[in-house]
């Protein structure tokens, strides 16, 4: 597979107040990046959630009830998802949404579009304090590889990034390259997902693609504020950067969406993985053995 053209996207929290409003503005920013050649694109996590600007004040502007109301709107936005990763013949990871299971929980859940259609989804598994103990929001189970032309893909959504085991089960699944949706409001939030993810690539010798919100929306009391950088990263090793950064934002912040537009080689991550100054893919069980007791 020759180097991949990858689109990240620094999104920024529009107020829509009709459909198809939203439906043009997404139209169009898929097409600024598909001009670029990008053959995968990735949006935030809870980027579905501008929609709930379609409500009227009292619903959007309440927590719980805006994303009750939010999944009569979840159908009609996956269609347009697929329709454009086939329009386009991409590969489409829309972020996530809060979407109501049948056991009457809601679960964060990202979606990956290709050429065909739906490739499958990934629910996040280990929620912030924030949507646990005031959203309600509850953990998935499991994690999935997508097998792509592009290569083996797995999405860790945000705070999941800042889990160790989480990333190496997908590596242990064939996993090259990590979607990393995220929204985070503040600065340490956004670093903490970052660091996670950049350990994730560290350990593993895989490549992370972050996607974060920005910007403000004080009409939503879960997107009020949103602050972060999209980024490509890989461990710093030979023929990669010397900190992991393959590119980043130049910002943290913009009042309009725009991409991130990298390049990756997934041959130079199978070089190193072979014959990089250290092991850490192949020394990661080490760690797990039983330290030797010295005599006295």
């Amino acid at each position: 597979m020759p180097t991949l053209t990858l689109a990240s996207c620094q999104y920024a929290i529009e107020a829509f107040h009709h459909w198809q409003d939203y439906e043009h503005h997404l139209c169009q920013l898929v097409s600024q990046a598909v001009k670029q050649k990008a053959q995968l694109l990735l949006l935030p996590e809870y980027s579905a959630l501008t929609l709930t600007r379609l409500q009227p004040d009292h619903s959007c502007q309440d927590l719980h009830r805006s994303i009750a109301n939010l999944q009569a709107d979840l159908p009609r936005w996956l269609a347009l998802c697929e329709a454009l990763a086939r329009q386009h013949q991409i590969w489409f990871c829309p972020g996530s949404a809060p979407v109501l299971e049948s056991d009457g929980h809601y679960r964060n859940r990202s979606w990956l579009f290709g050429p065909q259609g739906l490739l499958g989804h990934q629910d996040k598994l280990i929620m912030t304090r924030f949507e646990r103990e005031q959203w309600k929001i509850h953990g998935g189970e499991g994690l999935k590889a997508f097998d792509t032309p592009l290569g083996k893909l797995g999405i860790l959504i945000c705070y999941d990034n800042e889990f160790p085991n989480l990333g190496r089960q997908l590596v242990e699944q064939g996993v090259e390259l990590i979607l990393a949706p995220s929204c985070t409001d503040t600065e340490a939030g956004f670093n903490r997902v970052r660091i996670g993810a950049q350990a994730r690539a560290l350990e593993n010798q895989i490549a992370v693609l972050q996607s974060p919100t920005v910007g403000s929306a004080p009409w939503s009391p879960a997107l009020g504020i949103n602050t972060g950088r999209a980024g490509l990263y890989t461990p710093p090793d030979y023929g990669l950067p010397a900190d992991g950064i393959v590119a980043q934002s130049p910002q943290f912040s913009a009042e309009q969406s725009q991409w991130l537009i990298c390049q990756l080689d997934l041959e130079s991550l199978r070089r190193v993985r072979e014959q990089g100054q250290v092991a850490t893919r192949r020394d990661w069980p080490e760690q797990f053995e039983p330290q030797r007791v010295r005599p006295r």
